[in-house]
């Protein structure tokens, strides 16, 4: 698990970077929704919040960047999706609760939770310390409660010294309610009613404002998560049932670039050695592939992998000047060719998202060479 606590004060549930996020298009499915039997809808985020589907703007911030997370590391739009918890299966002290589900084999699973915890944490941290975190909001009769209690009265005082805003609001509804609530303090339960207790609400100068923050928890599932992208990034080339490959984004490939020699010339040796310390020096994990076979062959061993990039070293490398290799996108198979010294840059650039292939496309010459003239 990895979770993100986000405090956020109560009164003031605005994020300054929400209209960052606010444009997304996300597919939603509301509790409405679900009790309704509707599916769920794509809908632009800002639109969400100002609508009330999601509770306030920081929790849609967050759900927005939890969205661009998950694709970015390699989920599939069209699999992802959040669902809003229903009133039945909402935690009590939550204001509002959505699931990130990715859509997998197994179906619709579960793989990060967002919950506005509203000030539960904090507050059940300052009843168990007792050490208030806001201004006294009870307004306890002391008389009543001495006579009912005797020498517990003061466990009950000092318990309703530490309460929050938010403990005080809930347990006054019970007040209204019922004649009464109770608290559990030392192991003990007290019943409080109306003539032991009361809400007192006033006004004052304040010139340090003490307020309970509420709590925005993203809750992400690795494991989970890391099971999405292999399902999600498993595919076939197209007209080929037996080549499989792994389309991880660049940025979570484990290799981002494999190194290969066109044949085990020995021309070809110091021109691997030098892209292969050159990658090092660069940050770039890569592995070199020198084995026999044909290129294409190794091509293929490098997609099944999940390597973004491929660099042949071919004789053209070897007798002509500038000296240039062929660079291989795995996902489209297509390739172009780059001076020697330049390559680990683009690589670099490319696996660290700076550069997208269509853009290095535009920059460099396409080649038409090996993968293209041969089936691999």
């Amino acid at each position: 698990m990895a979770e993100i606590e986000h405090f956020v004060d109560p009164n003031d549930k605005v994020h300054p970077k929400f209209s960052n996020v606010a444009d997304l298009e996300i597919m939603l499915f509301s509790s409405k929704a679900q009790t309704s039997g509707q599916s769920a809808q794509i809908m632009r985020l800002g639109d969400a919040v100002e609508q009330g589907v999601i509770n306030n703007s920081v929790l849609g911030y967050f759900i927005g960047r939890i969205y661009l997370y998950l694709t970015k590391v390699g989920l599939s739009k069209d699999k992802v999706r959040f669902r809003q918890h229903m009133e039945n299966e909402m935690a009590h002290y939550a204001c509002d609760c959505w699931d990130a589900e990715s859509k997998t084999s197994y179906g619709w699973i579960e793989i990060v939770g967002c919950a506005d915890r509203a000030c539960y944490d904090l507050s059940c941290h300052s009843r168990a310390t007792r050490v208030p975190l806001v201004a006294e909001k009870f307004d306890p009769k002391r008389g009543p409660i001495g006579t009912t209690y005797k020498k517990d009265a003061k466990l009950v005082l000092d318990y309703l010294a530490v309460c929050d805003e938010c403990y005080v609001t809930d347990q006054e509804k019970l007040l209204n309610e019922k004649g009464e609530f109770s608290i559990e303090t030392e192991g003990r339960t007290f019943k409080l009613t109306k003539d032991m207790v009361s809400v007192k609400r006033f006004q004052k100068t304040l010139h340090v404002e003490e307020i309970v923050p509420n709590v925005i928890e993203p809750s992400f599932g690795i494991g989970r998560i890391m099971y999405s992208i292999f399902e999600h990034s498993f595919l076939i080339r197209q007209g080929d049932e037996q080549r499989t490959y792994f389309s991880f984004p660049p940025t979570v490939a484990p290799y981002k670039c494999s190194i290969l020699p066109l044949s085990q010339n020995q021309e070809f040796v110091p021109f691997v050695q030098q892209l292969s310390e050159a990658m090092t020096k660069n940050g770039v994990s890569h592995k070199v592939d020198d084995s026999s076979g044909s290129i294409g062959r190794r091509y293929a061993r490098s997609d099944e992998i999940g390597v973004a990039f491929g660099i042949t070293i071919d004789f053209d490398t070897v007798k002509k000047t500038p000296q240039t290799a062929t660079l291989r996108d795995r996902d489209s198979m297509r390739q172009i060719r780059v001076e020697v010294l330049e390559l680990p840059g683009v690589v670099r650039d490319l696996a660290n998202g700076i550069l997208t292939w269509p853009e290095v496309e535009k920059k460099y010459p396409i080649f038409e060479g090996q993968e293209s003239s041969k089936k691999e």
